[in-house]
């Protein structure tokens, strides 16, 4: 892999840039403490009821002075970085100051931030109070992207390695009555291998006892999220699906594995009246690997003379910004030379023309016409499709860097239709910060086009969804198609697109597919996680 390893070791020693995510990992770095912790109206408190005399509300030191000072320092190296870790002894408290000196320098939001007392919270706790509690507009949280997750997951996902089983899963109804199919897998998995034999439209019914679709405690949401999302390598969790066309239960047991995604799952062609439609459905913009994946589709898609192309990121929930431009040059140039803007970093007002993180002026990122050395020669010039148009493939996981490709490429006037669903809405992106090893994710940024134009917080919808659109694109809204297999001309959203293109402007009957729909307090303890909040990100290296 030429350049990949020393580009994952850059990455592993510095911060990169995320867009927001829904969902909330663990956080850590509140462990070993010499004081004791008890809940208290949801929030974790010191048993001292003092406060910290080094506390003053309002003053700010500066975060380095507390970083790597830890309640429990890592020993040893680095096993990707093969770098000592920094840590030194410290307590609950120091890795608290660090949290709040760096929330108010870099946090989006910093000035509707909770001045709390660092010494009152164990460190998870304390971080969840370092976001703004407003809503905007809608009435939904104005934050809703604020997670953490252990460093050593976060090094792990860099490689694209991860606990899973080789697959996705669609979940149609988070809250009862449930629905969760599998949306696909991934060759030579313990999902597409025996006992599982899973395929694309199977739906689950129960695991390790617990009925998926109508469990209403807080304990069996518990049990159906650590099966359907499992943490660790060689954990089992016993699952019973239907086969899609089968009215016979099947019951197996599946195994987590170390899973390497692969980023590009399918290329094909497809033949239309106007011409030869290339296809792609792309699902991880995390794994460097991508980078050759996407050059060598695009070099098949053009020796094949395609005249169109839909780019399915119905599952693909983010991941590197220079995937993303490399990919929007791929299918636009070579147009796109003039060094024009890809994305444009807006930080808040405390850094109007400096990038906080890297000390260096507040410059666009452009379309990228060569390899940046992830996983192909860096400076190797890129393969492009020249295309004027491009037909996506959405539903409500495609997220942060796969909105940055639709909003990227609409801003230098490329056409972009949509067919699916509303994408999730992260303008928003974070550089992700190891400390005391737990990496923090605070949304630090907005991206904006070339346009200026960055407001899709309510995501991206075709043009006819007819509830929750977010910014209206030309398309058609149709609900995900688990009866045919991705690819098959005859799935619902590929069929869409491909008859827009032979009738422009013709939809089918709209699936009424918009954003997530706001839920109850009650609603939501009763919603198994939709995604893994690790896949919903944008990714900018130092």
């Amino acid at each position: 892999m030429a350049g990949g390893r020393e580009r994952a070791v850059r990455w592993a020693g510095s911060l990169v840039i995320l867009l927001a995510l829904s969902g909330c990992g663990g956080g850590g770095g509140g462990s070993g403490s010499a004081a004791s912790t008890s809940s208290a109206g949801g929030i974790s408190t010191s048993s001292s009821s003092a406060s910290n005399p080094a506390w003053t509300p309002g003053v700010y030191q500066a975060a380095s002075k507390y970083q790597a000072e830890c309640a429990s320092p890592r020993t040893g190296d680095d096993p990707y970085t093969h770098q000592p870790y920094p840590d030194v002894q410290g307590t609950v408290t120091d890795e608290n100051n660090w949290l709040r000196s760096w929330t108010h320098d870099l946090y989006y939001w910093y000035a509707e931030v909770q001045d709390a007392d660092p010494s009152l919270y164990a460190t998870p706790d304390y971080f969840n109070l370092m976001k703004t509690t407003q809503t905007d507009a809608s009435g939904a949280p104005k934050d809703r992207f604020h997670f953490s997750y252990p460093t050593s997951q976060w090094e792990a996902m860099e490689y694209g390695q991860s606990a899973g089983y080789g697959l996705a899963w669609s979940i149609v109804q988070a809250t009862p009555p449930r629905q969760v199919e599998v949306a696909f897998t991934e060759p030579a998995t313990p999902a597409s291998s025996s006992p599982a034999n899973l395929v694309r439209g199977d739906e689950v019914l129960s695991v390790d006892g617990v009925d998926v679709v109508n469990a209403t405690t807080a304990a069996s949401i518990n049990t159906i999220n650590a099966a359907l999302f499992p943490s660790t390598v060689g954990e089992t969790h016993t699952f019973t699906v239907l086969d899609p066309g089968s009215s016979t239960q099947r019951t197996f047991t599946m195994q987590a594995g170390n899973i390497t995604d692969t980023p590009v799952l399918m290329v094909k062609t497809l033949p239309s009246a106007s011409g030869l439609v290339g296809y792609i459905l792309y699902n991880d913009q995390v794994d460097v690997e991508a980078e050759q994946e996407l050059v060598q589709a695009i070099d098949t898609l053009q020796s094949d003379g395609v005249t169109d192309l839909v780019l399915d990121l119905r599952y693909n929930g983010g991941g590197l910004l220079e995937l993303a431009s490399e990919l929007s040059y791929m299918v636009s140039g070579p147009a796109l030379t003039g060094g024009e803007t890809f994305y444009q970093q807006q930080f808040n007002d405390q850094h109007p023309s400096t990038n906080p993180v890297t000390g260096s002026p507040i410059t666009p990122e452009l379309f990228l016409d060569t390899a940046q050395g992830l996983s192909v020669t860096s400076g190797q010039p890129l393969p492009t499709l020249n295309l004027p148009r491009v037909f996506v493939l959405t539903g409500a996981g495609t997220c942060s860097a796969s909105e940055a490709i639709m909003n990227g490429l609409r801003g230098v006037g490329v056409q972009v239709y949509q067919f699916g669903s509303s994408t999730c809405g992260k303008p928003y992106g974070f550089y992700p910060q190891d400390n005391c090893g737990t990496t923090y994710f605070s949304i630090e940024f907005k991206g904006v086009n070339a346009a200026g134009f960055g407001d899709f917080g309510d995501g991206f919808s075709p043009a006819n969804t007819t509830t929750s659109p977010g910014v209206t694109l030309p398309g058609c809204s149709v609900g995900d198609d688990f009866a045919h297999a991705l690819g098959d001309p005859h799935e619902a959203v590929l069929s869409a697109a491909l008859g827009y293109m032979a009738n422009p402007g013709v939809c089918p009957v709209p699936s009424g597919q918009g954003s997530p729909a706001l839920l109850s307090k009650q609603a939501r303890s009763l919603r198994i996680r939709t995604h893994r909040p690790l896949r919903d990100l944008l990714i900018l290296p130092r």
